[in-house]
C-alpha cells in the first residue's frame, strides 16, 4: 500500500510539473509559471481585447516567452464569448479575468473599442491607478469605446473623454488615436531607430523592425515621452518595399515616466507596432521583452541580444474583423508538450 501511495502521488506531482510548465487555465484566462531567469518573481499580465490585431494568438506566444526565457510568471486574459465559452474578440463588453491584474507587477495590454461592465473595468483602473508599469501596444491608444455604457463610472478612460481629455490613450500611454499615416492593409511600416536613444536598453539587440500593419498618425506628445523608434511607411506590404516619401516618419515607440493619476511614479512603454502579424518580426519581439525588463526597473539585466524564440511555434492570422482563430479556448493554449 505504501509503494501503492507512493507510486500515485509520485505521478501526480509529475502531472502537476507538466500542467505548471505547460500553462495552468481558467476557465476564462491562462496563466504560464516563470521559469528561472531575471524575471523570477515577477507577474505580468496581459489584456487582450482587439477585435483587429490578433492579441488573442500573440499574446500567449509572448507570455510564452517570457516565462520560459526570461523566467517571468505571465497571464492572458482575454474577451471571452458569453455563450459557448470560447475566445471571440467581438466579444467586447465581457472580459472575465481581470482579478489576475491585482497581484501582476506589470500589464501589457493590446484593447480596442472595449465596452467593459464597472466590475470587470474596475481591475483597469485600479491597476492603472497603482502606478505599476504599462506596455500599450498599437490601438490601445483608443482602448475604450462606451458608446453603449455611458453610465460607466468609468467613461473618463475613452478616447473623446472631456473630463480627462484623450482618455487612457493620451493620459497614459501618451497619445490618442489620431488616423492612419500609412494606407490601411495596404503599406507597411519600416522601423527606423531613433540615433540619440541608440543605446537606450529598451532597444539593446534591436536593428531590425518591420510588420505588415500601417503606421499611425502621432500629433504630439508629451513632454516626459522619450521616441526610441519611428515608423516609415512603405509603399507596399513587403519588407523591402521602397517608402513613400510623401508620408515623413511618425514616432512609434516611446517611453514615459512621469506621476500617474493618483501622484505615484509610473513607467509606460507605448508601441504603435505590434499586431499579431507584426509580432513574426524577430526584433519587434526583443524590443517588447526588452520593454518589460525596463518598465519593471530591470533594465541592467537586459541581456546584450535577449532570446525571443517562439515557445512552440506561432502561425499568426491577419488583421481585420472576423479572422480570427474560432473555437479556442484558453485551455488549449498550453505550451505544447
Amino acid at each position: 500500500m505504501t509503494r501503492g501511495l507512493t507510486n500515485v502521488l509520485g505521478i501526480a506531482a509529475l502531472l502537476l510539473a507538466c500542467m505548471t510548465t505547460a500553462g495552468l487555465a481558467a476557465d476564462n484566462h491562462i496563466t504560464y509559471q516563470g521559469k528561472d531567469g531575471p524575471g523570477k518573481g515577477k507577474h505580468i499580465a496581459f489584456v487582450s481585447g482587439c477585435w483587429e490585431y490578433r492579441p488573442e494568438e500573440s499574446f500567449p506566444m509572448l507570455a510564452k516567452i517570457l516565462a520560459e526565457r526570461h523566467g517571468f510568471t505571465t497571464t492572458v486574459i482575454f474577451p471571452i464569448d458569453r455563450e459557448d465559452g470560447t475566445i471571440n474578440p467581438n466579444a467586447s463588453d465581457n472580459m472575465p479575468g481581470m482579478e489576475a491584474l491585482a497581484d501582476a507587477d506589470m500589464m501589457i495590454t493590446l484593447m480596442m473599442d472595449l465596452e467593459l461592465p464597472d466590475d470587470q473595468m474596475k481591475h483597469i483602473v485600479d491597476f492603472v491607478e497603482s502606478g505599476k508599469p504599462i506596455l500599450g501596444i498599437r490601438s490601445s491608444t483608443l482602448a475604450f469605446s462606451f458608446r453603449k455604457n455611458k453610465q460607466s463610472k468609468y467613461i473618463r478612460y475613452r478616447m473623446n473623454s472631456t473630463e480627462w481629455p484623450g482618455g487612457f490613450g493620451q493620459q497614459i500611454l501618451g497619445s490618442p488615436w489620431c488616423g492612419h499615416h500609412g494606407h490601411h492593409a495596404r503599406e507597411s511600416t519600416r522601423g527606423l531607430i531613433h540615433g540619440p536613444r541608440r543605446s537606450h536598453p529598451i532597444l539593446r539587440g534591436v536593428k531590425d523592425i518591420w510588420g505588415p500593419t500601417d503606421v499611425y498618425v502621432i500629433n504630439k506628445l508629451p513632454e516626459d515621452a522619450t521616441v526610441l523608434a519611428h515608423g516609415m511607411v512603405l509603399t507596399g506590404m513587403k519588407p523591402d518595399d521602397p517608402p513613400n516619401l510623401d508620408k515623413p516618419i511618425m514616432p512609434m515607440i516611446w517611453t514615459r515616466e512621469f506621476k500617474g493619476p493618483t501622484g505615484k511614479d509610473t513607467r509606460v512603454v507605448t508601441t504603435t507596432i505590434g499586431a499579431g502579424p507584426d509580432m513574426a518580426c524577430e526584433d519587434l519581439r526583443r524590443a517588447l521583452v526588452n520593454g518589460c525588463y525596463w518598465a519593471l526597473h530591470l533594465e541592467d539585466k537586459i541581456p546584450a541580444e535577449a532570446n525571443v524564440d517562439y515557445v512552440d511555434g506561432f502561425e499568426p492570422s491577419f488583421f481585420g474583423r472576423n479572422k480570427f482563430k474560432k473555437g479556442l479556448k484558453p485551455d488549449d493554449l498550453r505550451i505544447k508538450q
